[in-house]
């Protein structure tokens, strides 16, 4: 079994949630947040009690931040435990 490199699969999870979480900014730009919300939480049998609030530049950006680091986070213990499984469980 192939090594991953913890530093690029951390990169590239980051990456991904980071644009997911960019999108959904957009989307609360867009005025479209809350009629997302309204149709996904009943997809899952969820009565929403959330409202969406007004779009914040400064939000929008340490929602981005945060999921890349989280990604990041996620993407390199993910490798890191790959890694240690493939020498140890040989």
């Amino acid at each position: 079994m192939a090594k991953i490199n913890k530093n690029k699969l951390g990169l590239a999870i980051g990456v991904f949630i980071a644009l997911l979480h960019a999108l959904w900014a957009l989307t609360v730009l867009a005025g479209f947040g809350q009629k997302m919300m309204d149709w996904v939480f009943p997809l899952h049998f969820i009565n929403s009690i959330y409202e969406i609030t007004s779009f914040s530049i400064m939000t929008a950006l340490l929602l981005v931040v945060a999921a890349f680091i989280g990604g990041y986070v996620m993407g390199w213990v993910f490798a890191w435990i790959w890694s240690w499984l493939d020498k140890c469980c040989k």
